[in-house]
């Protein structure tokens, strides 16, 4: 346990930090899988605008790497260029 004051501060604030990372992560996940979830590519494009939004968010604050964030918008790029215009 912590006894020094600044300590104590870095506790509370490194879960702040940690619920945070948490709650991106895990909301970067749903949003690929509701793309690609999805058959239709007018619903897909709609769902990968949002996914893409959040990750250009998330890499600029730097809870995710820029990179993985790259990689993971090429993974749906792939995904909904794939999808037939029905």
């Amino acid at each position: 346990m912590a006894n020094h004051k600044s300590a104590k501060k870095r506790i509370r604030s490194n879960e702040k930090k940690r619920v945070m990372n948490k709650m991106t992560g895990t909301r970067i996940k749903s949003t690929m899988k509701k793309v690609f979830s999805t058959e239709k590519r007018e619903e897909a494009e709609k769902h990968y605008k949002e996914a893409v939004a959040l990750l250009d968010k998330s890499a600029t604050r730097g809870r995710i790497h820029r990179n993985t964030a790259a990689r993971k918008k090429s993974q749906l790029t792939k995904y909904v260029n794939g999808l037939s215009a029905e």
